[in-house]
Parts: structure tokens; C-alpha cells; sequence
């Protein structure tokens, strides 16, 4: 297959290469040369370029694949078909936006197994999630199936005489749960520093020794360390341990809830980041999948129905599928109809303003959505990534910074560069055929032309939810 006489933008390059004929061959890149009418083209499909954009595939790290969002694993047992019709569609809705390769931050490989069962998807990859026994996010489930669902937890010191029978500590030091990880084929390593929200926020956090240790034995495997921390306490303990990249953005400071422009305080961790070349990946749509539930007419969005099939936001329209914003008006002390300018109003300031500076100061930011971040079916799949991108864009982040972020950055945060991230000669060729530049609008991934997944051409309408 070629592309003739397309503009090339690719994050290496200062600037677009004009002109050009790629050449793929199976699923790899294999030449890029200039396009020249007087040349015959060769065997295989052509496609026209001319007034077309190529660029990489967009590549979300941080995805959470095992789950549909906004359904509890007992309402998918009551609604079997509307679950299975979600999950057979998630894989094109990822594709439909773009995203052509997927790392899921807390997986294991019978789940990951199920996912790249599908017939089509995106590269998916997965990191192995490393909490403290009884700590975030383990805590959600219920004892002992919080070891089996979360299956590389630390047990730390002075904690082993409370495992349930059959635990085995020695198999959960930092080290062992590492060993682990690389044997099943983990591409990186996600811990946690979180003492909770809500009705939560006494949860263990681990001691920094562990998370050092942690992040030695990941080094010595070639793995990346991801935490999640979205406190300043716990970016601050990130960096103290020597994590490569902090997940999330900075929005519980330690100041009154009033304070949204960053503080001296502040202003010191995000120096530290800038200055260690730390990654840091601000998943703003955390936020706004909470702040979101609360938007008149989220689920009646035409652009919805492109990522979900018609039967789920049906289901999300019920009283059955209200269950989480009615949990959250709850918790939150609002009325189901509250204004949604309110909710997560002090986080969300916050976050714009810690975004703002480490886009102004050309922080290494890396692209990540969360999607789901939570029992919120306001994080949509693939659609979610489209959103985030958004959010950054209103905070601050040039679209050439999102498009690099969302490329090359996260490819070579997550050990990915030799393969994907860049247009270039020896690289899988999962690309994307766009109308405009994205280093100078984020609205070109709106109306996406073609993608190219392992070379082979794919339609987005043919990967609607609602074709």
C-alpha cells in the first residue's frame, strides 16, 4: 500500500514534510520519499493524500479496560445483552477517535487476554497495579477478593500477620511483585499514594522505603513507575521516591479549598517535576466525569452516540443507571439537579492552574484520559480522550503540545518509541489520514479520514456505535 503525495507532521519534525509518498508493507512503515506524479505507482491499494494530513496514531496511557463504565459487575449480570453490546463496541470506539494504542494502568493478563480477544482493537497494553495490602484502589472491593482482583499488592513490614490463608508475603515484596509483572508481560509498573475522599480517607499509603525499593526493582526490569497522585503530598512523595511519571494533575493542595492559583507551596513541586524531566500526565477529565453527570442533556450529546451503543445510554437514562449520580449528589450534598458549575468547581480551578504553568514552563506532559475514571458514565471511550484533550486545550496546552503529548511522549515514557509514536520508515504503521494539522487545531481529529491500523485501512463510520 502508498499514500501519495500527503503531508507528513510527525512530533520529531519541526515542520510538516510536504509532498510525500509513504510506502507500507504489511503492517510496517517501510519508505517515505518524495511524491512524484511522473512515477508509477506500485502494486497494492494507492490512496490519494493530496490536501490530507498524516500523523501517528493517538496513544491514551491511561485507560482502564476491564469494566463498562457507570455499570456495577451486578448490573451487567442483570443486562447481559446491553453489557455485551457495550463491550463489543468499545474497541472501535477507541479507534473511532483515533487512539490506535491503549495502556491500561492496572490490568492483569487474563483480563487483557479477553480484550485483544476481539476481532479488532487497538494495541493494548497493560501495567501491573502494585498498592499496599488494604490500600487504594484495592479497598473498593471486598476482602479476600481485593487480592485476587488486584494480584501484585505489597505487603509491607508488619503487615503480614493480617493476609487471609493461602497469601504467601515473601511473593509480595516490592521485588517479587515486580518478577511478577515482567513474566506476565507487564510494560510497566502503576503504584498509589492515596489516603482516600469521601467516606475514605484513612487509607495506608506506603512507606517511602517500599516505593524506592518498588522503583529500583522496576528499573533493573526496564519498566517504568507510574503513581498515581493527585495531592501535593503525594506528588511530593513521588518525586522523593524517583518515579518516571505521576499520574494525574495537582488538584488537593494543602490549603483551604477557596485557594485555586497556585501557591509557593505548589509552585515548588511543579519546579521539581520540570527540573527531574518527571512525566506528568494531568487526566483532567477525572474531574469532569464527576462534574459531568450533572450537565443537562449529557446523554441526549449526538457525539455520544458515536462511542456508545443506543441501548447503554438508554440503560444510563434509568433510574437503575442514575445510581452513581445520585451516590455522588449524595456525598457532595446537592440535589440531583444541582447546577453543575459547582461540583468539583475548587479541583477543577486548581487543576487548570497547575496545567496552565507546566504547559507554560514546556513541562513533559503525557497524554491520558482515565477512562473510566470511576463508576462515571461520563468518560465514554475513545470519545473521552477527545474530551480531555478539551479540557487541556481550555487550560492552557497548545495544540503542537497535546499532539506531541499524545504521540511521541507517551511512547517513549512507556517504553513504546521503537515501535509507535512517529511517522517514520521501520515503524508500525498505525496512522491516521486527517483533514487538518493537528499541531495547529485539536480540531482535527473531529472528522478523521482514514486510520491505518497495522497498515490495513479502516473507515471511522464502519466504526460508529451508531453506523
Amino acid at each position: 500500500m502508498q499514500i501519495d503525495n500527503v503531508t507528513i507532521v510527525s512530533p520529531e519534525r519541526v515542520s510538516p514534510v510536504r509532498g510525500a509518498s509513504v510506502y507500507i508493507h504489511d503492517d510496517r512503515i517501510v519508505k517515505i520519499a518524495p511524491f512524484s506524479s511522473k512515477v508509477a505507482p506500485g502494486p497494492g491499494e494507492v490512496i490519494d493524500g493530496t490536501g490530507l494530513y498524516l500523523t501517528p496514531g493517538l496513544i491514551d496511557t491511561h485507560v482502564h479496560l476491564g469494566g463498562v463504565p457507570g455499570m456495577l459487575p451486578e448490573q451487567e449480570q442483570a443486562h447481559p445483552q446491553i453489557a455485551q453490546a457495550a463491550r463489543d463496541q468499545f474497541p472501535k470506539s477507541y479507534l473511532y477517535f483515533g487512539f490506535t494504542t491503549l495502556v491500561d494502568l492496572s490490568s492483569t493478563p487474563q483480563a487483557m487476554a479477553e480484550w485483544n480477544a476481539h476481532a479488532l482493537h487497538p494495541d493494548s497494553y497493560f501495567c501491573g497495579g502494585a498498592p499496599v495490602k488494604d490500600g487504594y484502589p484495592s479497598n473498593f472491593e471486598r476482602q479476600p477478593l481485593r487480592y485476587q482482583a488486584m494480584p501484585y499488592f505489597i505487603v509491607e513490614a508488619g503487615s503480614a500477620a493480617a493476609l487471609p490463608d493461602g497469601v504467601d508475603a515473601s511473593l509480595h515484596t516490592p521485588e517479587a511483585v515486580v518478577q511478577r509483572m515482567q513474566a506476565d508481560g507487564a510494560i510497566c509498573v502503576k503504584t498509589y499514594f492515596e489516603r482516600g475522599f469521601g467516606a475514605a480517607h484513612d487509607l495506608p499509603v506506603p512507606q517511602l522505603a517500599t516505593i524506592q525499593a518498588l522503583v529500583r526493582a522496576a528499573h533493573a526490569a526496564g519498566l517504568p513507575v507510574l503513581m498515581h497522585a493527585n495531592s501535593s503530598e503525594a506528588q511530593a512523595f513521588g518525586l522523593q521516591a524517583g518515579v518516571n511519571i505521576l499520574a494525574h494533575g495537582l488538584w488537593n493542595w494543602n490549603e483551604p479549598w477557596k485557594v485555586t492559583q497556585v501557591t509557593p507551596a505548589v509552585q515548588k513541586i511543579l519546579d521539581e517535576v520540570l527540573t527531574t524531566n518527571v512525566g506528568w500526565q494531568p487526566t483532567m477529565q477525572v474531574l469532569y466525569g464527576e462534574h459531568d453527570l450533572f450537565v443537562e442533556g449529557f446523554l441526549s450529546d449526538p457525539l455520544l452516540a458515536t462511542a456508545l451503543p443506543a441501548s447503554l445510554i438508554a440503560w444510563y437514562k434509568t433510574k437503575e443507571g442514575q445510581w452513581f449520580h445520585e451516590q455522588l449528589a449524595k456525598q457532595l450534598q446537592v440535589e440531583p439537579a444541582h447546577p453543575p458549575h459547582d461540583v468539583d468547581a475548587g479541583a477543577i480551578a486548581r487543576t487548570k492552574s497547575t496545567v496552565a504553568y507546566m504547559a507554560k514552563h514546556d513541562a513533559r506532559l503525557l497524554f491520558g484520559s482515565d477512562t473510566p475514571s470511576g463508576p462515571t458514565y461520563a468518560n465514554p471511550p475513545g470519545l473521552n480522550g477527545m474530551l480531555e484533550m478539551r479540557r487541556l486545550l481550555d487550560a492552557g496546552v497548545t495544540p503542537s503540545q497535546i499532539f506531541s503529548a499524545a504521540t511521541l511522549m507517551n511512547a517513549e515514557g512507556l517504553g513504546l518509541s521503537r515501535e509507535v509514536g512517529t511517522v517514520q520508515a521501520g515503524k508500525r504503521a498505525n496512522l491516521l489520514l486527517l483533514h487538518a494539522d493537528p499541531m495547529q487545531t485539536i480540531r482535527a481529529y473531529e472528522k478523521i479520514e482514514k486510520i491505518i491500523l497495522h497498515g490495513r485501512v479502516l473507515d471511522p463510520a464502519e466504526l460508529a456505535a451508531n453506523h
